[in-house]
């Protein structure tokens, strides 16, 4: 049998918030912790994402955490093979292997009320740990549509997360469904290869150029020598960010200049009038992710690439068949049809106070404070939480700012002393969540016109934050005693953890 392994701190996912969260541990002296990971190597969506093409679109000096300067970035856009070799390197910079617990998914994580602490079963053993941080992120369960007649297929069915490099694409007749930020980094790759590529597309995006370029050896060898001007270069790419923000949360019409210079981008590109009206998208600009690249619309303008400008309605045999009748004999299909963001499936998972799961204590809608504590389950940590997301810049700067309230949470129960835990106010929770959806009502996402993987079931935007990095970080720099109730551990031990009296003996 696996043996059971107690610690303070247990982190679910190893990708930049699980090892980032790692490694602030051990820079707050805390080292009886552990990693669990389901698959065999740290990475998240940079491990699991190795599809043709994949890269980062934020540059790479802010992609990065500031703790970790990497002097040698070889673009100034690094690719999936770059950033998932980084965070090997953190890894081992950092003496974190020793806490990694690989192929260990977590299978359930209950709330022990009168224990105080988590008891977690994973694939590989089981823990428990006084706080649990879910770090498994948003980009962790890809999701594909229940497409009718999929299942009797006879050819390959992937998606771009789970991509299947044995299989040969090689002259094939592919359909490639979705028009994502995957999707517009694998058409290029594979339209050169393939026999025909059709390409499904429910609503087409906002496609800027990607002003990518090689990083010269000249200023990788000054960021090694003098990483202040690697610091001032991240700070630079910073600001301009920040400064943008503005037009996504606030003044959604100053983004008009911005959709002009896209649609400039497409006439460039895209000499058929008619091809051109397809791949015009008629929300504004900003309201989905805007995405980039030099060499989706060339691709698209070849002689064996369809654009079917509707979405995958069935399947029948090897035929694929659009919304509007359109059909495709293909040999494969590959879906970049996004992940399971608004659902987060560890949801399922994670049993609190009250013994339900925490997708349960959700299900009239997902509410976080700070987007990181949930009302009903005590010492549960999110890195990467509900409404921390960003349209313009990098997740590095949210999951950093998470970081500094999770050190800060863990100080606030050292200072309690003894088993305690904090539980979060309801109202607290509430508070916070009316005022993010309240300024989120006039932004871009909300107000642009379109539909998309930002909002929930329920129409709300439960992604995205609606504001600065910075004011995100001076939200979440310490943690507020207020917004919580602390739990103290009941007088007399759970009897099966009872320590019995010794015998007195008669004199």
């Amino acid at each position: 049998m696996a043996k059971h392994e107690h610690v303070r701190v247990a982190v679910i996912g190893s990708g930049f918030g699980g090892i980032g969260a790692a490694v602030r541990l051990r820079r707050e002296g805390i080292t009886d912790f552990v990693v669990l990971e389901r698959a065999d190597s740290v990475g998240g969506a940079w491990r699991d994402n190795s599809y043709p093409g994949c890269a980062c679109d934020v540059p790479s000096h802010l992609y990065s955490f500031s703790f970790a300067p990497n002097p040698d970035w070889p673009r100034t856009f690094s690719g999936q093979r770059h950033i998932r070799a980084y965070l090997e390197h953190v890894t081992d910079t950092f003496g974190i292997r020793p806490h990694l617990r690989l192929n260990h998914e977590v299978l359930e994580a209950r709330w022990d009320a009168e224990a105080l602490r988590w008891e977690i079963e994973t694939s590989g053993g089981t823990f428990s740990a006084e706080v649990l941080v879910s770090a498994a992120g948003p980009l962790s369960d890809p999701k594909i549509p229940d497409v009718p007649g999929l299942a009797d297929f006879p050819g390959k069915v992937f998606h771009s997360a789970r991509w299947d490099h044995d299989y040969d694409l090689r002259g094939k007749r592919v359909a490639m469904v979705g028009t994502g930020a995957s999707a517009i980094q694998i058409v290029p790759e594979i339209q050169r290869e393939v026999g025909r590529l059709t390409l499904f597309q429910r609503t087409p995006p906002w496609v800027m150029p990607r002003m990518d370029r090689a990083i010269s050896g000249v200023e990788r060898r000054l960021h090694r020598a003098l990483p202040v001007t690697a610091t001032l270069r991240r700070g630079v790419l910073w600001g301009i960010r920040e400064l943008q923000v503005g037009a996504f949360t606030k003044h959604p019409g100053e983004l008009g200049l911005v959709e002009r210079l896209a649609k400039a981008n497409i006439a460039r590109s895209v000499k058929d009038p008619e091809l051109r009206a397809r791949l015009t998208p008629s929300y504004r600009i900003g309201c989905k992710r805007i995405l980039l690249s030099n060499t989706y619309y060339p691709a698209l303008t070849r002689p064996n690439v369809d654009v079917v400008a509707s979405g995958l309605r069935e399947v029948r045999g090897s035929t694929a068949v659009a919304a509007d009748g359109t059909e495709a004999e293909v040999d494969a299909i590959v879906f970049g049809t996004g992940f399971h963001v608004t659902e987060i499936p560890i949801a399922e998972r994670v049993i609190g106070a009250e013994g339900h799961t925490l997708a349960e204590s959700w299900k009239d809608g997902v509410q976080v404070l700070r987007g990181a504590t949930a009302g009903g389950f005590p010492n549960l940590m999110m890195i990467i939480g509900p409404n921390t997301g960003l349209g313009n810049s990098s997740m590095i700067l949210m999951i950093e700012s998470q970081l500094n309230y999770m050190a800060d949470y863990l100080r606030q129960l050292n200072v309690l002393g003894g088993r305690a835990a904090l539980a979060v106010r309801p109202s607290a929770v509430n508070a916070w969540n009316r005022k993010v959806q309240s300024r989120m009502e006039r932004t871009v996402w909300k107000a642009g016109g379109c539909d998309s993987w930002y909002l929930d079931a329920n129409g709300r935007n439960t992604t995205l934050w609606p504001g600065t990095t910075a004011e995100f970080r001076r939200e979440t720099r310490q943690v507020d005693l207020s917004e919580y109730e602390v739990i103290r551990a009941p007088r007399t031990a759970p009897a099966e953890r009872r320590t019995p009296k010794k015998k007195e003996t008669a004199q």
